[in-house]
């Protein structure tokens, strides 16, 4: 008959041990699914020149980063600066998958503000309006960027603002070991 008062003691024990757990976790690692496998495709119109496309296959045989931003979020606010320098600086083809960024009933009008305001380091704009192509990359925030190799492989998946820490530790070895690896 005791032992059964003893059930809500081991009940809330095990609840503090799976909370220390879950609290102790780095939130910025996320494990994805797609890392070690091809990005999935997409054929999208430019920000830019809506009459004219980008898709993975136009970059494939080079290293580059998709970015996930869109005008509306602080954290891509927050993170341009660090990846506008880090695209310059190690000339790192970049498509940015502009996300659900409806803005007014003018597509691109907040994103073309937005962008004029804080300066383009993409190499492409593509217009995700929908949030498709996001799904299919498995983005469930923004911003999220995506290492993706010479072969079309997703190497490595950064959720959250990218930081200069994150850009000297993460990015640019990783960028500089793939570039090195062949076609």
């Amino acid at each position: 008959m005791k032992k059964i008062y003893l059930l809500p003691l081991i009940f809330l024990i095990l609840l503090v041990a799976l909370l220390y757990r879950g609290f102790s976790l780095d939130s910025r690692n996320v494990p994805s699914p797609f890392i070690g496998k091809p990005a999935p495709a997409f054929d999208l119109p430019r920000l830019y020149q809506e009459n004219k496309r980008i898709s993975t296959e136009k970059m494939k045989g080079q290293v580059w980063l998709l970015n996930v931003f869109a005008s509306w979020c602080v954290s891509c606010r927050a993170e341009h600066k660090v990846l506008t320098r880090f695209i310059r600086e190690h000339k790192v083809p970049t498509i940015g998958l502009n996300y659900k960024d409806y803005g007014t009933k003018e597509y691109g009008k907040d994103v073309l503000s937005w962008l004029g305001q804080l300066g383009n380091p993409y190499t492409y704009v593509a217009v995700d309006t929908e949030g498709r192509t996001g799904i299919d990359w498995g983005v469930y925030g923004v911003p999220e960027s995506f290492v993706v190799d010479k072969k079309g492989i997703i190497r490595y998946k950064f959720t959250g603002p990218v930081t200069q820490k994150a850009v000297n530790e993460i990015l640019v070895p990783l960028v500089v070991k793939l570039r090195k690896e062949p076609a």
